[in-house]
């Protein structure tokens, strides 16, 4: 097992075999863990309301929404220490090189994804405009590739600094630190709003990447071959959830609040997080899709990642054959 915290592997031990899959029968109290990607936000909250709202217990469950930790949700589903998590699109360069993991669930129906930069900024217009310029980033594999793609898509050569933040990358942002950086509009791009933040912004499908969903739901095949009427009751309790928290957005943001008093003290925020992904139709599609993925998007955001030379095999070397995107994720655990 690697990257597992001593710390982490402990406390999840003793829940490693209730979501290990001997029976596939389900089991009313059947124990279900979800890992998070990054701190309790708004991304989170049909989770929440699910748990909260008893629309879990209701279903059979005892759901456990796990401790963010130091490491990715995909790693703990794809060794057996979640059953669930959430992922963004790094989940496609896990599942590229052999990690066990499906998506089952679409958090949010359009991408939330921005590069961002202050809007008094008079030499950036436009991408082109970034090259030689300095990025504040977060260390992850494809974020460079992105860049360099939407620079390249209008006209520019693609060359930049980086230097990596994480989150103090706002932080330099504000003070000029750096020339611009990536958020998701429904939290960082909220918060800079409230706080008067001036920016410039430049959306990732209007510079040649396709639309995708941001955040989404994993499991793994073993799981869900072992379990998969508890995945479905899973499922169905969250998607629930969500589409409660799409319908009840103050009450949503005040339940979310009051699970995570600690790392949720900005109410303002979290209730214009919430109503940003509501009246965005992030959470549920104007048509009124909520929670399924669309074959289209996984296909089409597969292959940029591909075509980009993101996706890599388990010894670090670029794919050289289209994967089977359709292998990737799953509708069939959702209700019809």
């Amino acid at each position: 097992m690697t990257l597992i915290n001593r710390r982490l592997a402990i406390a999840l031990l003793a829940t490693a075999a209730s979501i290990g899959a001997i029976a596939p029968s389900f089991a009313q109290n059947q124990a279900v863990t979800v890992a998070l990607d990054w701190t309790p936000n708004t991304n989170h909250v049909g989770l929440y309301v699910a748990r909260d709202q008893g629309f879990y217990k209701d279903a059979g469950l005892d759901v456990e929404i796990l401790p963010y930790s130091d490491t990715a949700a995909g790693t703990l589903v794809s060794n057996g220490l979640a059953a669930f998590g959430v992922a963004g699109v790094g989940f496609y360069s896990q599942h590229a090189a052999g990690a066990d993991l499906k998506a089952v669930y679409a958090v949010v129906q359009h991408e939330t994804g921005r590069l961002v930069y202050n809007a008094n900024r008079t030499d950036i217009t436009s991408p082109k405009d970034l090259d030689g310029k300095t990025y504040g980033g977060f260390g992850s594999a494809w974020e460079s590739a992105l860049i360099s793609s939407i620079i390249k898509a209008d006209g520019g050569q693609g060359n930049i600094e980086t230097v990596t933040l994480g989150t103090s990358a706002y932080e330099a942002l504000a003070n000029g630190s750096v020339d611009f950086t990536l958020e998701i509009v429904t939290w960082e791009g909220v918060k800079a709003r409230l706080v008067g933040e001036k920016q410039g912004a430049f959306k990732y499908s209007d510079y040649g990447v396709p639309e995708q969903h941001t955040t989404l739901l994993v499991s793994s095949d073993e799981y869900l071959a072992n379990n998969a009427d508890t995945a479905k009751a899973f499922l169905a309790a969250t998607q629930k959830g969500y589409a409660w928290a799409a319908d009840h957005p103050e009450e949503a943001a005040d339940l979310l609040i009051a699970a995570n008093p600690d790392a949720l003290t900005d109410r303002e925020l979290v209730q214009a997080s919430l109503k940003e992904l509501v009246d965005g139709h992030y959470l549920r599609s104007e048509d009124g899709v909520i929670g399924r993925i669309d074959p289209a998007k996984n296909e089409g955001i597969g292959k940029y990642l591909f075509e980009n030379g993101i996706l890599k095999d388990g010894n670090g070397a670029a794919l050289t054959a289209v994967p089977d995107f359709s292998t990737y994720a799953s509708n069939d655990y959702l209700p019809n």
